[in-house]
């Protein structure tokens, strides 16, 4: 027979509210604890990140551009329309060698062929007539230069029967009625002599003066039938210099204008290279400052010639001559990476340069621990920056290793665990 104990029950339901009371309390306490524990660091992959060491010693800073090579405006002809013309004739193609009397292409223009023509023959008219007057201006100098004669002459007789008659008055052989009469004679005469002379002289200076005043006239002319002899000439388009022909923008029968760019010669072993430079890297640069040119084929020193002073897009034009032997394949618009040695800083702490962050400011690097498992955020002051490295001010020291790859996605720790 079953007896009924009731202090079992209570003492079973006294257990397990107890055990429930216990459980809750755990449960709270363990909430609280793990609410309390900093997030484990990210994991970064080491073979994902880039790495180097801070160094001490000298820093070569340097500038780079992306640009082009184009032809040195010494060695370049770029050949306008003198006049207005029809082309008629392609002789030579862009690529092709040419001398300098090599014609590129015919043009045609009737106008210009029957001014030549009239150019000329006016030209013939005014030497013919420079050669007529000069021939009657020398008759008439000529006739002149005979009366003139004639009064030297009767001059040199008068004078010398003047003389003759003062010495036969002298002695008393004639009178001297004779004598004043001779005398006045041969003063007449020279004074008629005197005047002749000054009409020669100035009939010689009239003669050279109207001479010279047609002889104007004739050059005039001529240099108006050079110039319209030039522009015919000009209608066959020559080279001008030996090189290559690399632009010909026209077809048979295209009616070009006066000063429209017919063609185009280079000599390809004189070329520059054409540089952008971001306006913030761009102060610095200086005429004179050595370079190197990376043709994608080879490399070629240089030196900056001209440095442009206006900004365009973000970029300064930089133009830098080529010092050394051109690399094979080199030709005009080739593209090319130039680098820009700017100066040494020497005893200062350097780095690679990282993916993000400008000279002279402050900037954030993850800096390795001792056993290369783990990195920790630190602020480094950064000073000036080269193509590859920058300058360490703060932050840093001599033998720092520092993840220099971008770490934007740790943005939100300050610690990451390598493995």
């Amino acid at each position: 027979m079953d007896i009924s104990r009731p202090e079992f029950k209570r003492q079973k339901r006294r257990r397990q509210i107890v055990w429930l009371a216990v459980g809750c309390v755990l449960l709270v306490g363990v909430t609280i604890g793990v609410s309390r524990l900093k997030p484990a660091a990210p994991e970064v992959e080491r073979s994902t990140v880039w790495t180097d060491t801070v160094k001490r010693g000298s820093m070569l800073r340097q500038v780079r551009g992306l640009g082009s090579l184009i032809p040195s405006q010494e060695f370049t002809r770029q050949i306008p329309a003198e006049t207005e013309a029809t082309v008629v004739r392609i002789r030579m193609l862009p690529g092709s060698q040419v001398k300098a009397d090599t014609i590129l292409l015919e043009m045609s223009n009737p106008q210009v062929e029957q001014a030549a023509v009239d150019a000329e023959l006016q030209l013939k008219a005014a030497e013919a007539e420079y050669q007529s007057l000069r021939v009657r201006l020398q008759s008439d100098l000529m006739n002149q230069k005979a009366g003139a004669a004639t009064v030297n002459a009767d001059y040199s007789q008068a004078k010398l029967q003047s003389e003759t008659d003062k010495a036969l008055y002298d002695l008393g052989v004639i009178s001297g009625i004779a004598y004043k009469n001779s005398k006045s004679r041969a003063d007449e005469l020279t004074t008629r002599n005197n005047i002749e002379g000054e009409r020669l002289d100035i009939g010689q200076k009239a003669i050279e003066s109207q001479l010279a005043e047609q002889q104007a006239k004739v050059d005039q002319i001529r240099a108006l039938a050079e110039l319209k002899q030039k522009q015919l000439d000009a209608l066959k388009v020559r080279a001008g210099i030996e090189g290559v022909l690399v632009d010909l923008p026209l077809q048979v029968g295209q009616h070009v204008l006066p000063g429209t760019m017919l063609a185009k010669v280079v000599q390809p072993n004189h070329l520059i290279a054409e540089l952008k430079v971001a306006e913030t890297q761009a102060r610095d640069v200086q005429i004179g400052q050595p370079a190197q040119v990376d043709t994608h084929n080879g490399t070629v020193a240089g030196t900056v010639m001209r440095v442009d002073p206006a900004v365009q897009n973000g970029t300064v034009t930089v133009d830098v001559t080529l010092t050394g032997e051109l690399p094979k394949g080199a030709r005009p618009d080739l593209s090319v990476d130039g680098t820009i040695d700017l100066e040494h800083l020497d005893d200062v702490l350097y780095v690679g340069r990282p993916a993000f962050g400008q000279e002279s400011s402050t900037i954030s690097l993850f800096k390795l621990d001792p056993d290369g498992k783990g990195a920790v955020r630190v602020p480094v002051k950064v000073g000036r920056a080269s193509v590859n490295s920058i300058q360490i001010l703060e932050g840093l020291q001599a033998g720092d290793t520092v993840i220099l790859s971008d770490m934007s996605r740790s943005d939100n720790t300050d610690r990451v665990r390598l493995n």
